[in-house]
């Protein structure tokens, strides 16, 4: 398995669990089959850009920063470029199919674009869906997402 799929797994871990430390992240990643050391989770961390923030626990948790931060942007805009397959419309609603494990990375994505009109996506393993306001804010999301693929 490779970085980018290890990096989605991460993405995917940090939005279901508070994750405190380092050495959690690799035992959540060691339990999702991903034979990983400390090192490799750090640099992961660094790519990704994520940040520790206070949680609801009043403990520090990973976190993806909220800023523009160009370089989470890159990273994401990426994860989303490797990992779809197929992007279909029907009435305000966007279906994005991905590779296994992917989707949840890949919706991350899209709800920190800051896209206008997007109500919000919900994330299964392999599929999303990105809830519009209406249909023509479909046409120019749909517009910006096959840009990233292409």
């Amino acid at each position: 398995m490779g970085r980018t799929t290890r990096q989605t797994k991460i993405l995917e871990i940090i939005s279901k669990k508070d994750i405190e430390t380092q050495e959690e992240l690799v035992a959540e990643l060691k339990k999702a089959n991903f034979d990983v050391t400390q090192a490799t989770v750090s640099r992961d961390i660094k790519e990704l850009g994520l940040i520790k923030v206070l949680g609801e626990s009043r403990k520090y948790k990973y976190a993806l920063e909220k800023t523009g931060n160009s370089n989470i942007s890159v990273k994401l805009t990426n994860l989303f470029r490797e990992s779809v397959i197929s992007i279909e419309s029907a009435n305000n609603l966007i279906v994005v199919k991905t590779l296994s494990g992917s989707a949840n990375a890949a919706a991350v994505m899209v709800d920190k674009s800051g896209y206008g009109g997007v109500l919000g996506c919900i994330a299964g393993d392999d599929t999303f869906l990105i809830v519009c306001k209406n249909e023509e804010v479909v046409d120019k999301v749909l517009e910006k997402l096959h840009d990233i693929i292409r």
